[in-house]
């Protein structure tokens, strides 16, 4: 007779319950493991077979047969470790109390002793156990406190084989992490960027405050030393943070890539990627067989920011028109297609030619027209079509201006923040029952009905239409970047005011 424990595999943010069976017999010694494990599944039996020999001195002569049901899913998780040494234990008579088997999930990794190690994906595993149903899941302690996060379901954190057993026989109590305080996860961090301390670019600090409150994309272009970069660094600091679900949707994504901290498992705070231009469109969009999540997915609900824009290369620029309009990404590989959540602030920032001084005032361009006509090139149409602001970011004289006296004047961080959110909850409040939280995110029918404009305003945008050739998608963006600056200030008409500074961010 077989026995069955319940594990999970996780590929990408889908989740599967599998059924591991595993039957014993005397016989020829053998460890087999049936229904579509890969290559790390199927080295698990000589990690088992190791941490086995910590409970039985010379492992009997049994031949052993482990079947992952169902047969149609590929198992590439190698954290079936500890489910498959739990019914060999059980089938063995080591366990023999089955009370916390049953409705229970097993996601451990072994080394070659009876310890267990610390595993990526364990919070889109827990949640796939509690929608499932499931009253437990034992994970290893270094992933207890990340597993704590979802509510309504017990986490049981184990060391080793031999507490594990313990605790199955009714020997040990149950080790229950307790469910987690959010509010202790909230670290106050020290950040060494503020508005306040950028002086002089008014313009293009107006243009970000409103990419913030809307949540889409820009680009900055100017020459060398006009802080392109730093503004783009500055701009998380008015980007409000995420909320609860917002918080773990962004953790999943940092729980499958194994790059949340133990101690503080869950992201509250928008910082950007920054991917630099020798960057390939694998690391960008994602890699491998199984084509893991990497920056588009990474900045899923934060900023990503490419800097030296035209240096990449054109295909890399491309990759990223899908993303741009649907908020998602679909990578396909020979063995299965993966789409991954991608809805980003896309923040570009550019020099108007290779020698970067075009329009310099006080340094000469040493480009031939050739040369910038090629460089530009890169950008192609339906690319710019997916930028919703471009704003000229000019090199001042510092020298001309007091600087410490525009510091004092400047607006803060945490005061535009204030405006931002106030917007941002504008938005909410109007989109909550079409699920969708920005302007952004609207389509036609809800831009129809939230994107009133005046006669006037009305006016002015047919004949900017006509005169500036915009596409249909322009000319849709340009409604909801227009509702966006009215909600900044507060309006629920949009004006001929919101209208005519939308248009000013379009490229001629």
């Amino acid at each position: 007779m077989t026995n069955l424990v319940k594990s999970i595999t996780v590929n990408w943010l889908k989740s599967d319950i599998i059924d591991v069976e595993v039957d014993i017999n005397n016989g020829l010694p053998n460890f087999i493991i049936v229904w579509l494990p890969d290559q790390w599944v199927q080295e698990s039996r000589e990690r088992i077979k190791s941490a086995l020999k910590s409970i039985w001195a010379k492992l009997p002569k049994w031949r052993i047969v482990i079947n992952l049901a169902p047969a149609d899913i590929r198992k590439t998780w190698p954290s079936f470790d500890l489910p498959m040494a739990v019914g060999i234990l059980y089938k063995s008579d080591f366990i023999f109390d089955s009370t916390h088997i049953k409705n229970s999930v097993f996601i451990w990794e072994l080394w070659l002793d009876w310890w267990v190690r610390k595993i990526s994906s364990v919070l889109p595993a827990t949640i796939w156990a509690k929608e499932k149903g499931y009253k437990r899941i034992f994970v290893p302690k270094e992933n207890a406190k990340e597993a704590s996060i979802i509510p309504w379901i017990d986490i049981i954190w184990v060391n080793n084989l031999k507490d594990l057993t313990m605790m199955l026989n009714g020997d040990k109590d149950l080790d229950i992490e307790p469910p987690i305080d959010f509010k202790s996860l909230q670290i106050d961090e020290i950040n060494n960027f503020d508005f306040q301390y950028i002086v002089w670019q008014e313009n293009a600090k107006r243009a970000l405050e409103i990419a913030a409150a809307w949540g889409h994309n820009i680009i900055m272009n100017g020459p060398p030393g006009s802080w392109k970069t730093l503004l783009a660094r500055t701009f998380s600091t008015i980007l409000p943070d995420l909320d609860i679900d917002e918080s773990i949707e962004v953790s999943k994504i940092y729980s499958i890539s194994g790059m949340l901290d133990s101690e503080n498992p869950i992201i509250f705070k928008r910082p950007f990627r920054t991917v630099h231009h020798t960057a390939s469109w694998a690391s960008i969009i994602g890699w491998g067989r199984n084509a893991s999540p990497w920056e588009i997915s990474l900045a899923h609900k934060w900023v990503l920011f490419l800097d030296e824009m035209l240096e990449f290369n054109k295909n890399i620029l491309e990759v990223l028109r899908q993303p741009l309009e649907d908020g998602q990404i679909t990578v396909n590989r020979v063995n299965a297609s993966y789409t991954y959540p991608s809805k980003f602030i896309l923040l570009w920032a550019m020099n108007p030619c290779p020698c970067g001084f075009l329009t310099d005032p006080d340094k000469e361009c040493t480009c031939s027209n050739f040369q910038i006509q090629n460089y530009n090139a890169k950008l192609s149409g339906p690319l710019l079509d997916r930028i919703d602001m471009f704003i000229e970011v000019p090199r001042l004289d510092i020298e001309e201006l007091d600087i410490k006296k525009w510091f004092d004047k400047n607006e803060s961080s945490n005061k535009i923040k204030r405006r931002v959110e106030k917007a941002r909850n504008l938005q909410k409040a109007r989109l909550k029952e079409h699920s969708i939280l920005t302007n952004s995110e609207m389509q036609s029918k809800l831009i129809k009905k939230y994107c009133c404009l005046d006669e006037e305003a009305d006016t002015i945008l047919a004949r900017a239409t006509t005169s500036m050739n915009l596409s249909s998608r322009s000319y849709f963006r340009i409604l909801k970047l227009s509702r966006t600056i009215a909600d900044l200030w507060g309006d629920d008409i949009i004006t001929s005011t919101h209208i005519l500074e939308a248009l000013s961010y379009r490229k001629q």
